[in-house]
């Protein structure tokens, strides 16, 4: 520890910080596991260059500009985080065409609200933060090369005047405008699969009305439940679904019909939305983990269904029991 650290830079005080970097490490990175990485490099860096700290600026932007730093050097040369929708169009409902099981450092993963989300303050503040860590928003960001991605997140997530997004980036205001306005024709362009839309709050009725369908695996009832355009993905497979009528026939090919009198257990909020662990019989007993689902609804239906099939690594991250029963 620096013993010549000034005040403001304590430990518990670079603490307070961290729920907020760890939030804009996820936009900027697209992987939970990845953006805890990144904010743990960047407290270990400032404590350590903390007797250097002039007071030029406030302690929060020194921090992103740490932050922002490491995650640049952690994006360079590298392949974009995805979704499936971003590999090519939608399959046909047949499991002989779902292809292979991708790398994890290809795919969007998801974080829990809790690690990111403020507890306290503003509601529009809160509202904020948990629209842009929705899955749709965080994979367009993926689109935008590394230092647009910052900018946009600093300025128009973070709200960052553009002079404090120019000194944490280390560069002019008018080059901090010119790039949010190539970031928005960017996001404008994506096709409509690839672009964030509004998404419902609260819907607890639709929820419940799924969790039963789901279980009882009704996809008469299911079907209902879902916009005719809806889609479904299954990372780390790069298949997905569009259409609702699709996305059930699917879910009754023989290996996905597996799924059948799956349970489903409460995951908190991820990604803005209530999530669940989905656990499928075993034919030893009990129920084993099968998928994250972190779904999204708008207009009254489900509009995205996000499948994480990752258990080994994602249901320890959220707490998730590895078997039931």
């Amino acid at each position: 520890m620096s013993p010549t650290a000034p005040a403001e830079l304590s430990p518990d005080t670079l603490e307070q910080y961290r729920r907020e970097l760890t939030g804009y490490c996820y936009r900027m990175l697209g992987s939970g596991f990845e953006a805890d990485d990144a904010v743990q490099e960047t407290m270990l860096r400032a404590w350590r260059a903390a007797e250097g700290f002039e007071g030029r600026s406030s302690v929060r932007s020194w921090l992103y500009r740490i932050a922002t730093n490491i995650c640049l050097d952690m994006l360079r040369g590298r392949q974009r985080r995805a979704l499936p929708m971003d590999f090519g169009p939608a399959s046909p409902p047949v499991e002989a065409l779902i292809g292979e099981w991708r790398p994890e450092e290809i795919w969007i993963s998801p974080i829990a609200d809790a690690r990111v989300v403020p507890e306290h303050g503003d509601p529009a503040d809160i509202a904020v933060a948990r629209d842009t860590i929705r899955l749709a928003f965080v994979t367009a960001l993926q689109h935008l090369p590394p230092r647009q991605r910052a900018t946009l997140i600093l300025c128009e997530v973070l709200r960052m005047p553009a002079a404090e997004a120019a000194a944490t980036l280390g560069t002019s205001v008018a080059a901090v405008n010119s790039a949010l306005q190539r970031a928005r024709a960017t996001l404008a362009a994506l096709p409509e699969e690839q672009r964030p839309t509004d998404v419902d709050a609260g819907q607890a009725d639709l929820l419940a009305r799924y969790i039963d369908a789901f279980q009882r695996y009704d996809m008469e009832q299911l079907v209902t439940l879902l916009h005719d355009d809806a889609v479904m993905t299954m990372p780390p497979f790069a298949t997905w679904f569009r259409g609702a009528r699709d996305i059930c026939r699917f879910m009754l090919e023989p290996t996905p019909s597996l799924c059948r009198g799956s349970v489903l257990m409460p995951a908190g909020q991820v990604n803005g939305v209530p999530a669940w662990g989905q656990y499928k019989p075993d034919p030893a007993g009990g129920y084993t983990p099968w998928a994250l689902q972190v779904h999204e609804t708008s207009g009254g239906k489900f509009s995205r269904l996000t499948f994480f099939l990752d258990t080994e690594r994602i249901f320890p991250a959220f707490g998730l029991p590895p078997r039931l029963g």
